[in-house]
């Protein structure tokens, strides 16, 4: 730890470690990141979260937000995305009653105090994670880090890719679900305040933890973390294990584990029993209360957990764990919204995109190696932690357990952020100690505070409203289909076209196009665009579906029902094909091959609104012929 602190002297002056003037720093570098977006308008989701969302309004009862989701939604509803956040629609709510309305300026403010709030409270939370948990005579908790903790809370402060979380009105719900996470990290820290060592602890704090952790998830679901990281403290910092040291003798059956201080120590086991029991029980709650079962995403949400292959959905979601990576490594690359087609799958090792992957692991079994088989216990517990924050409240996010409705999202990596500041801190650190160059790497470490800082300036003022943030996503993502959502229509088309250019056989960007052509009644174009798709990729069902669709509303249904057969010879069960191949046999006349398909189609998707009444007016004309025929 000394050598640590001593390695960064060179870096952060002493006129600035006293804490209520490192604290004082932090919170205004914060403000100053992200000021600009402070009186920007309600963008992307804030709409339906906000401005479409009942649940804001005083007419409607303040208890309905316990029986509704993040948009407003009941969650008993199948149609529920099942994201239960009472706590933050609670303060979007206070925030309507207190500005008299939807007035954007308030939203965003609440938002920005509370990323400095967060980041001044960082100070604390890294000076333990550093320095260890050392209480002063009076109780009073040590700082023995204070040029780490400080660096690590700068760097976290002006990270861009917090702006999503800051500047997005919806972003408040990762703020709260932050804010109460480091706050129960605190708490379960003043549990051993009356001690340096393992010993006395208070009960109190480490149930209180537990509530904290519980208000955590009540903002944002991967709030309930906090819990696992606390473990994760306790057995490091508080107990003092080695974990490697354990696991060899758990391997080796050694006798001598029960001599072990995990085992010999009743408290530690009993506060893991705690911490166990009240994640169990709040867990089991919020799958009570969600009612239903999992949300309904779709494969454009997150077309990875879709594929078939359990190797192709294992290929990808490591590469989206190496997009995210690269997000904290490198934040000059950010997009409001990465799904729509905005990252192909990797469908074959041939794809260079899988050297991410191999990058990745590369990167993290080297750190785990290290934070287990250091000799330097410092220096173990140091990456050990901070690889606990990083993954921990990452696991959510991570598809491991369950869908979720995204490919990657900024907002996901508020918290994952503090763990890659912890690591990049003790980087620099080792760095320091093993050169001589002490000036250049102080350069460095204020190029990149000042980079990021003027990178967080210019992102808040993208996040400003739509049409710049729209813009904004073009360089990064221009084969996402929400462009079309913007009604412009014609830089849909070129960033699509541009996009089969460069990969001509980039299925979704000719579907896009086709579909998007279709919606626009320019028929003649759209069939033009879909067999110069076929022609490229004869083999791909959903291009068939796409131009089969277009040929039957130009009337040429002998070609249609071609490719539509073809589509469902390829892709069996989809229910829309049988569905459209059915209302294409309608228009056609041939009303019994129609009732034929619309009734397979029912079979495959008894949902289908659509299809059902469809399949309703043929029966009736069917009714109707028969009757003329008696």
């Amino acid at each position: 730890m000394a050598d640590l602190e001593a390695s960064l002297d060179h870096i952060i002056p002493s006129s600035v470690l006293p804490p209520f003037r490192a604290k004082l720093v932090v919170g205004f570098i914060s403000l100053v990141c992200f000021a600009r977006s402070y009186d920007g308008d309600f963008v992307f989701d804030d709409s339906e979260a906000i401005v479409n969302n009942k649940d804001l309004q005083a007419e409607t009862p303040l208890g309905d937000l316990w029986h509704h989701d993040f948009w407003g939604s009941r969650l008993s509803s199948n149609t529920s995305h099942k994201s239960y956040r009472p706590l933050t629609v609670l303060t979007f709510r206070i925030n309507y009653y207190l500005s008299g309305g939807f007035h954007p300026m308030s939203f965003h403010m609440v938002n920005i105090l509370l990323h400095s709030g967060i980041s001044v409270l960082m100070v604390d939370v890294f000076s333990v994670l550093f320095g260890g948990l050392q209480y002063s005579s009076k109780g009073r908790r040590l700082n023995l880090a204070p040029r780490s903790s400080l660096l690590a809370a700068l760097l976290f402060a002006v990270h861009p890719v917090h702006t999503e979380c800051v500047a997005g009105v919806v972003g408040r719900a990762d703020l709260l679900g932050a804010l109460f996470f480091l706050l129960s990290f605190l708490g379960y820290c003043k549990a051993f305040r009356e001690s340096n060592k393992e010993g006395p602890y208070s009960t109190f704090w480490v149930l209180l933890s537990i509530l904290l952790g519980a208000m955590a998830m009540l903002c944002k679901e991967q709030g309930i973390t906090v819990l696992g990281l606390n473990a994760v403290f306790d057995i490091l910092v508080i107990s003092k294990l080695n974990v490697l040291e354990i696991v060899q003798k758990v391997l080796h059956k050694d006798k001598l584990l029960q001599n072990n201080g995990m085992l010999r120590n009743g408290g530690l086991l009993f506060r893991m029993t705690l911490l166990a029991l009240g994640g169990a029980g709040v867990l089991y709650m919020r799958w009570k209360i969600m009612g239903t079962g999992p949300p309904p995403f779709t494969e454009v949400d997150n077309p990875a957990s879709f594929a078939d292959s359990t190797l192709v959905r294992a290929v990808n979601y490591n590469y989206y764990y190496s997009l995210n990576a690269w997000l904290l490594l490198c934040p000059w690359w950010l997009c409001f919204d990465w799904s729509m087609g905005c990252i192909p799958l990797i469908k074959s090792v041939g794809d260079w995109r899988v050297i991410a992957l191999a990058a990745l692991w590369f990167c993290l079994i080297g750190l785990m190696r290290q934070a287990l088989c250091s000799e330097d216990s410092h220096k173990r517990r140091v990456l050990m932690l901070g690889l606990g924050f990083l993954i921990i409240p990452f696991l959510p996010a991570s598809n491991l357990f369950f869908r979720v409705g995204f490919v990657v999202a900024e907002r996901v990596l508020y918290l994952p952020s503090a763990g890659y500041c912890i690591l990049l801190t003790f980087g620099f650190g080792a760095l320091s100690k093993h050169t001589k160059k002490k000036k250049l790497i102080t350069a460095l470490v204020l190029g990149i505070l000042f980079i990021n800082t003027l990178r967080c300036m210019i992102r808040s003022g993208e996040w400003r409203n739509e049409e710049k943030l729209f813009q904004s996503a073009l360089s990064v993502c221009p084969l996402n289909a929400k462009y079309a959502d913007l009604n412009r229509h014609a830089d849909a088309l070129n960033a699509w076209r541009n996009a089969t250019v460069l990969k001509p056989e980039h299925s979704l960007a000719w579907n896009n196009m086709i579909i998007l052509l279709d919606n626009t009644g320019n028929l003649a174009q759209a069939e033009a665009v879909g067999r110069e798709a076929l022609e490229l990729i004869p083999n791909d069902h959903s291009l068939m579906f796409s131009l089969a669709n277009v040929l039957g509303k130009s009337q040429k249904y002998k070609e249609s029902e071609a490719l539509f057969l073809k589509a469902i010879k390829a892709h069996p069960n989809a229910a829309s094909y049988h569905g459209n191949l059915a209302v294409l046999y309608h228009r056609w006349g041939h009303l019994d091959l129609a009732k034929k398909h619309y009734e397979i189609s029912l079979q495959l998707d008894p949902t289908a609104s659509g299809t059902k009444e469809n399949y309703g007016l043929l029966r009736r004309k069917l009714e109707q012929m028969q009757k003329k025929d008696v």
